[in-house]
């Protein structure tokens, strides 16, 4: 085997591994993280497992991540976090689960603060704006 095949393979697996995360397939996803995987892993947009989870409304998945110690305020390449993904896609559970789990709603860009305001999300804004204790 090349250099090249074993890169290739290395590929095809985290693809898989990121798949996973948006499709839900929690089963398989925390079997591989509980045998090594790393648990903030990140594809080639710095999205992490939990990042692409989070964005697809997958609360089982982003509830076992977060079990596992997944960085709930890592944000991607373009500075997005779990938090704000899901509050603009509108993912009551998954919000619920990331602030539970002491996701900052003052971090990334945009924050999770500003994407519940642009959206109107009032019963977002006071959800986050009570972790800040305002």
């Amino acid at each position: 085997m090349t250099q090249g095949d074993d890169d290739a393979e290395l590929v095809e697996f985290a693809t898989k591994l990121f798949g996973f995360a948006r499709s839900g397939e929690t089963e398989n996803l925390v079997n591989y993280v509980d045998a090594g995987v790393p648990v903030n892993l990140t594809n080639e947009n710095g999205d992490t497992l939990l990042m692409l989870a989070s964005y697809h409304g997958h609360s089982e998945t982003v509830s076992a991540l977060v079990a596992r110690g997944a960085d709930v305020n890592r944000p991607n390449d373009r500075g997005q976090t779990p938090l704000a993904g899901a509050v603009f896609k509108g993912e009551d559970e998954v919000v619920r689960i990331l602030v539970e789990a002491g996701a900052n709603p003052t971090s990334g860009s945009p924050t999770a603060l500003a994407a519940a305001h642009m959206f109107g999300r009032d019963d977002y804004l006071a959800l986050l704006q009570q972790t800040l204790g305002e």
